[in-house]
């Protein structure tokens, strides 16, 4: 059944895609045959797969709702099996971080459930002060929770494989101890009564080597991670559906907010370096979709539960940001051509990685399809209306219907996903956790239009991206400042400048040699003209605030935080009131420079 389903998904996109290359040829070649009208006629197919199997998760999952996975119910019996929850942090905001696993340390004590559980800070920080943060906040949670053999930290002074190696860290010092890993990262956050209830899912099934989560984002202020935040609460749980109906025994994992089986773990995920140097060789970035592969390779099941609510996550505030966060993942989904053709893997695994592959490299293809567009009328040669083998002229026959079905295709695929299921989340009960349907209808509007105007700006960060990669230039691993910030024009500027060169081209190449097409290329020179501005103004927090108030892009979790929420951001409050007179009085911070929480015996 899961591999008739999956064939009729494949099958269909592919079909799609051939029907809008072949309207296109024929719209392309009214008045003859190019190498470069062959040459767009093959980007726009490919770009058309890859837009027609998003549309096709989306519609999947919406079509699977009503057979969604029901919740299993927590036993009132304490779980013998003993969990440890993973915290991996990079000079990150130590208030931030530790708040969070105070809040979830709070809630499992509060339902009696924390016996089970052993929280680690695994630090990879390379930064003197922030390890110092670090340790100071692991002493303040031990002393205002007292939770002593319950959380633990390190840090590694050589943060070899970076996370994978932090975590495979773990597994090899302390894994034995422990049933199961919680693996999260340095922004993750979670109900205690979903991570209770994960622990029960992979108690009943043995063969469960991986459960994870759909996480969803919160926190954010600006106009950009507002729109973030209101598309991950609206669509990402129905996109999670249509996944998990495809999933089989080969479901994904995304590297956090996922509970992982530690003897399926060790057994099957040891990461080799790839050969050869950065960026196509050395330690693998996406190390989360070979995890799953080799997983699934040993005979575990890797399966996402969209059900399984309150796993939440922070994510960029404003583009440039989410570039450099992007230009890391692009890395590493692009090493995955290495691993592709990888022995006894399952084919949806290596599906798995070339739709992974596809995510950046679709930004590349249509990027040249708009240059290829371009360059077909300034180097085409004259019409020739007299042919030698007639004696009457031979005009082009207009194929402007067919052009306008190709267009409205498009638009089809592009739009009718977010179209269905805001309008069915307007219409029925979901509506009330967004606030009301003028809500949930107004905040679709504006992340469509947000995210419209965007695209261009972020297909040429993305394009960028591959470029570099091509060009052997690795990212190395940055690290995310998840602050909602000011964003200065200087700052966008200096980010964006050249897409402001290449709009500006785009713009008068277009006018020169096709007028015609001057309306139809706007949407795209003209965000680009005009990307400082917009990179800026959607990283204005206090724009972010006004939509807020006037109700635009609000989400569940902001309306009506849950427990675990609150509690997170009043210890944020609390541990940065801590961290404020530390710093005022810096020799109070004498008595927490001993190893207070080394990692356990």
């Amino acid at each position: 059944m899961i591999a008739f389903r999956r064939f009729l998904f494949a099958a269909t996109a592919v079909i799609l895609a051939l029907v809008a290359g072949a309207l296109f040829a024929v719209v392309v070649t009214a008045s003859g045959t190019s190498r470069l009208q062959v040459l767009q006629v093959t980007l726009l197919t490919i770009c058309c797969v890859w837009l027609a199997w998003g549309f096709n998760t989306a519609l999947t999952g919406i079509f699977a709702a009503s057979r969604e996975r029901r919740s299993v119910p927590v036993p009132r019996q304490m779980t013998l099996s003993r969990t440890a929850v993973l915290v991996p942090v990079y000079n990150e905001d130590a208030d931030s971080v530790f708040a969070r696993v105070a809040a979830m340390m709070e809630g499992l004590r509060s339902i009696g459930r924390l016996e089970n559980f052993d929280f680690y800070i695994l630090s990879d920080s390379t930064k003197a002060s922030h390890v110092e943060h670090e340790r100071r906040s692991t002493y303040t949670l031990l002393s205002e929770l007292h939770v002593a053999g319950h959380l633990y930290y390190r840090n590694r002074e050589k943060n070899v494989g970076r996370k994978a190696g932090n975590i495979a860290d773990f597994v090899t010092r302390n894994g034995g101890a422990y049933e199961y890993m919680l693996v999260l990262d340095a922004d993750s956050l979670m109900r205690p009564q979903t991570i209770l209830e994960m622990v029960t899912r992979m108690d009943a099934e043995p063969d469960l080597g991986l459960l994870q989560t759909q996480p969803l984002i919160i926190g954010r202020r600006t106009p950009f991670g507002r729109a973030l935040q209101f598309s991950a609460a609206l669509y990402s749980p129905i996109f999670s559906r249509g996944i998990a109906a495809l999933q089989g025994r080969e479901g994904p994992f995304w590297g956090h907010n996922a509970i992982i089986r530690v003897r399926a773990f060790a057994a099957c995920c040891g990461m080799p370096s790839l050969p050869g140097k950065a960026p196509f060789g050395g330690h693998i970035l996406s190390h989360d979709f070979v995890e799953a592969a080799l997983l699934s390779r040993g005979g575990w099941r890797v399966r996402v539960d969209p059900d399984l609510e309150g796993s939440y996550e922070e994510a960029p505030s404003n583009l440039i940001e989410y570039a450099k966060r992007d230009r890391r993942w692009c890395q590493g989904n692009l090493q995955h051509g290495k691993l592709v053709l990888a022995p006894r893997f399952n084919l949806w695994s290596r599906i798995s990685m070339i739709t992974g592959i596809m995510a950046y490299a679709a930004s590349p293809i249509w990027l040249m399809f708009i240059i290829v567009s371009l360059l077909d009328p300034i180097i085409a040669a004259e019409p020739n209306y007299f042919p030698a083998d007639s004696l009457f002229p031979v005009f082009p026959t207009p194929e402007t219907g067919k052009a306008l079905l190709l267009l409205f295709g498009i638009f089809l695929l592009l739009l009718l996903p977010k179209f269905l299921i805001a309008f069915a989340s307007a219409v029925t009960a979901r509506r009330r956790a967004f606030g009301s349907s003028y809500q949930v209808l107004a905040g679709a509007f504006v992340e469509l239009v947000m995210t419209s105007i965007l695209a261009p700006v972020m297909m040429m960060f993305q394009s960028k991206a591959v470029a570099e990669i091509l060009l052997r230039l690795d990212s190395g691993w940055p690290s995310t400042d998840r602050d909602d910030g000011k964003l200065p024009l200087g700052m966008a500027f200096k980010a964006s400048w050249w897409m402001v060169i290449f709009g500006m081209i785009l713009a008068v190449t277009t006018l020169a040699y096709s007028p015609e097409l001057f309306l139809w290329m706007l949407p795209i020179a003209g965000p680009l003209l005009i990307s400082p501005i917009l990179i800026s103004v959607t990283g204005d927090p206090e724009l972010g605030d006004a939509m807020r108030r006037a109700g635009l892009l609000s989400t569940p979790f902001e309306l009506d935080p849950e427990p675990v929420i609150r509690a997170s951001e009043t210890w944020r409050r609390r541990l940065e009131a801590i961290s404020g007179r530390l710093a005022a009085a810096p020799d109070a911070a004498a008595p927490v420079r001993p190893g207070l929480a080394a990692n356990p015996a």
